[in-house]
């Protein structure tokens, strides 16, 4: 029997999200997220406290869209249910526990992304390098994404284009 908590994490991921294909065709994502507690000592300096791991399962799309955005290091968080399992190893009883994310997101408290809805496809393709931002034009000049996932590096795009006669420009 298992047991399933609500749960919500915010922490960073240790290392990229590993995309496994099971033999049903389902998508499965497995990542761990190390979670920093912050302590305030007597003299009211703010230190890092021991991190707490945590094993992160995502499933189907949320899996593959996991696998292509984020990277190792990237502030994530995570919301799902903590289930408890138990299960015999060599005759000695053990537990283990992992998170079933419902959903999974950037942490923009240090960051920004721009969302880009995926397409709806079967088969999963980590092999592709997914850019966030918008595609499309404005006034006739193409917006590049604010957000390039693949570098972790942000793309500075005036909002409204090139700036023409008495505009501000950026």
């Amino acid at each position: 029997m298992s047991t399933k908590i609500p749960v919500s994490i915010t922490g960073n991921l240790v290392a990229d999200p590993e995309l496994t294909i099971g033999e049903s065709g389902i998508a499965h994502a497995k990542l761990r997220v190390a979670v920093n507690q912050r302590i305030q000592g007597a003299d009211g300096t703010w230190q890092d406290g021991e991190p707490v791991f945590h094993n992160v399962s995502a499933f189907r799309a949320l899996a593959e869209n996991v696998a292509n955005s984020l990277k190792k290091g990237d502030p994530v968080n995570v919301a799902g249910e903590l289930e408890f399992r138990a299960y015999d190893k060599d005759g000695e009883r053990r537990e283990a526990r992992r998170i079933i994310a419902d959903t999974i997101g950037p942490d923009l408290r240090f960051g920004t992304a721009v969302y880009q809805r995926s397409s709806r496809t079967t088969d999963a393709r980590p092999e592709l390098e997914v850019q966030a931002g918008p595609q499309t034009s404005v006034a006739g000049v193409s917006s590049a994404p604010a957000y390039n996932v693949s570098t972790k590096n942000p793309v500075v795009v005036p909002p409204f284009g090139p700036a023409t006669g008495n505009e501000m420009s950026w």
